[in-house]
């Protein structure tokens, strides 16, 4: 079988390395892919807005399963174009559709969901630029911390928390002013929620589901979860608490229901879904939905798993149980090197040594691109470091060794990752 994937961050290149262990699949392209696919799959340009260009590619090339990495393009509808498309009939393409896309695409749609199914998530109201003053209001009305979220997709960055009301009354203002442009053109904010956040996630068909493993992420650019927040600078797998009661009632409480939701509202789904939690005083809460896999959860997970990744994918899209997914008992530990800047604006190009250096450890591609017989920096999460080891303390001890052999100008790096619950 032939395989594309859509994306070029770090996701897309640990599906790469996953879909390749695969001994159904032939041949492997990544569209628009990254120095990291470039060594081992097939890089391929395709313009996501031009359904044309991307079928007459999947013809020509035989595609027999189409992979759609990131959030933007789904809540676009590709995956709609795609299946519309009479000469694609054949292929199999995992992603939800527009309409389910929103879970992720639209705070405030995602938010009615789970009121709408009794899904334990956070209180909230929403805000446009038209009931500002009553969003000012609002915020005079309770003490800190806030929570504002800007309702549309922005690229991981677009969530404020703030303890203090000039500020956070500052920060409305300026998103519904267009600080993350048509994105916050409406503002959820959500109550505070204290706890531990963890990641789960599942592969379903809509109904039928397949539980990955879970990750604890660590959105935060600055060590000890401070500064702004980013699209993720780390991640360990497993999470220590996830077991018991606490996994029953996130399965009977938030996985089952949601999947309950969408069939009663009709809402067709094939793909991941990325379930952003919280245990807020032994009870687990939603904090937002995922259309798709994290990143860089993704770089901590999917090393995890023993079986064919790309078998469960054949049968969640066939609408067939499958072989229940084989998750291996070691720990996985991910730590990411940003550019300097980050999450702000960042200056690329930057040579990056010391990739030849690596050894027991995945390096894992985001922002990079060949640039003569070398790789430079191309955005601001540059590599994810990726280790296997028998314990989480092991995995991540060993992630950072290997870190420490990467060079180029403006390395950052938190070196906190697992700190807060290892220890």
């Amino acid at each position: 079988m032939n395989v594309l994937i859509f994306g070029n961050g770090g996701r897309e290149h640990a599906l790469c390395t996953k879909v390749q262990q695969s001994k159904t699949v032939e041949n492997l392209w990544v569209s628009p892919g990254n120095a990291g696919t470039a060594m081992t799959a097939k890089n391929v340009d395709l313009p996501l807005k031009e359904a044309k260009a991307i079928r007459d590619f999947i013809v020509k090339e035989n595609i027999g399963l189409v992979i759609i990495g990131p959030e933007a393009p789904l809540a676009d509808g590709l995956a709609d174009q795609l299946q519309a498309i009479p000469e694609l009939n054949e292929v199999r393409i995992l992603g939800p559709g527009k309409s389910g896309a929103r879970l992720e695409g639209s705070k405030s749609f995602a938010k009615e969901f789970m009121f709408k199914h009794r899904i334990p998530t956070a209180n909230y109201r929403e805000f446009t630029r038209e009931n500002l003053e009553e969003g000012i209001s609002y915020l005079e009305s309770y003490p800190g911390p806030y929570v504002l979220k800007a309702d549309g997709l922005a690229a991981g960055k677009g969530v404020i928390i703030s303890e203090n009301t000039a500020e956070a009354k500052k920060a409305l203002t300026e998103m519904l002013d267009g600080k993350f442009g048509g994105a916050s053109e409406k503002v959820v904010v959500e109550e505070f929620l204290d706890g531990t956040e963890f990641s789960v996630f599942v592969l379903t068909d809509g109904k039928n589901y397949q539980l990955l493993p879970e990750a604890k992420d660590y959105k935060r650019i600055g060590e000890g979860d401070t500064g702004p927040n980013t699209g993720g600078m780390g991640a360990i797998s497993p999470v220590p608490f996830f077991k018991g009661k606490l996994k029953e009632r996130v399965i009977e409480e938030i996985i089952e229901p949601t999947l309950v939701g969408l069939q009663k509202e009709k809402i067709s789904y094939c793909g991941f879904i990325f379930f952003g939690l919280i245990n807020h005083r032994g009870a687990p809460k939603v904090i937002e939905y995922n259309c798709r896999l994290g990143d860089p959860e993704t770089q901590a997970i999917l090393p995890r798993i023993d079986s064919d990744l790309v078998g469960h994918i054949i049968s969640a899209i066939d609408g067939e149980p499958g072989d229940g997914i084989q998750i291996s008992p070691n720990s996985s530990a991910a730590v990411i090197a940003a550019s300097e800047g980050y999450p702000g604006p960042v200056e690329k190009g930057k040579p990056i040594s010391g990739l030849d250096d690596i050894s027991d450890s995945h390096v894992f591609h985001a922002g990079t691109k060949v640039q003569g017989d070398g790789i430079v920096t191309n955005g601001g999460r540059v590599l994810a470091i990726s280790s296997l080891a028998k314990t989480s303390k092991e995995a991540v001890a060993k992630s950072y060794n290997n870190m420490n052999k990467i060079c180029y100008e403006g390395i950052t790096y938190r070196k906190d990752i697992g700190k807060d619950i290892l220890d």
